[in-house]
């Protein structure tokens, strides 16, 4: 997480709050760290961010799983509770939240380009917009296990389609491919009609987010996704609304 804003979104949103005793700090752990940290714990901490490759081991770890990790099997979120530690996810309201706010509100057809691990989250997200049908676009077919697990359980039909052959005709697309695959995923057909979120922020803009922004498509950035799922997230470790000017002006300073 040496690289993460998370940090800055974080404490911004605390010094807000008034709450000036608490902090924020990155770990750098392996998956199979996660329940050695959480078991020799203060009731001081509060909650955790948990970015890949840990994000199963805290569902795995934790002793409270709600809902929506247990059916992703991924969680970004550990909240201290009465009960220990409670698995969250709030990457799936990020996601969402970064859409509607670029305008939108409906979705028939959508499309996940990549089987990363936001890809499911995603899923989600798309299905709770009302997506109909979603395409699975990948290299490797047998990669999309998980995401194609997610979708069946939602009762959304998908297409997998392979990468190198896409024609990716969905109104919204959320890419979740990582930089070494851009220049492929850019090469595609994309056109104005679409709206393209890339999960991915940095660097920036991405040669799929400039691609689209040629043609006269919609562009929305990981930078959304890392903020809404961020206020998320304080709001469960504080249990107060999260302060979400002194946290946009945070981000907006990087």
């Amino acid at each position: 997480m040496g690289h993460s804003l998370s940090p800055r979104l974080h404490r911004a949103a605390y010094a807000a709050l008034g709450l000036t005793d608490w902090t924020y700090d990155a770990l750098d752990l392996g998956a199979d760290e996660v329940p050695v940290l959480l078991a020799g714990l203060g009731e001081e901490w509060r909650g955790f961010s948990v970015t890949m490759p840990c994000k199963q081991a805290a569902v795995d770890a934790a002793d409270v799983v709600e809902p929506l990790p247990r059916l992703l099997h991924a969680a970004n979120t550990l909240v201290r509770t009465d009960a220990g530690w409670r698995a969250e996810n709030t990457d799936v309201l990020g996601v969402g939240t970064a859409l509607q706010q670029a305008g939108v509100t409906q979705v028939t057809r959508g499309a996940i380009v990549g089987a990363g691990g936001t890809a499911a989250a995603a899923a989600v997200a798309l299905a709770s917009l009302g997506a109909e049908h979603v395409d699975v676009v990948v290299r490797e077919p047998t990669r999309a296990r998980d995401l194609l697990r997610v979708l069946d359980t939602l009762a959304v039909p998908t297409t997998v389609v392979s990468l190198t052959e896409a024609v990716v005709d969905a109104e919204v697309v959320v890419s979740t491919v990582p930089v070494g695959g851009q220049p492929v995923v850019a090469g595609l057909p994309w056109t104005a009609d679409q709206t393209v979120l890339d999960v991915l922020y940095d660097p920036w803009p991405t040669p799929l987010a400039t691609r689209v922004a040629e043609v006269g498509g919609t562009v929305v950035g990981g930078l959304e996704v890392l903020f809404w799922q961020a206020t998320a997230q304080v709001e469960l470790m504080t249990g107060r609304p999260a302060p979400l000017a002194a946290m946009r002006a945070a981000l907006e300073a990087c």
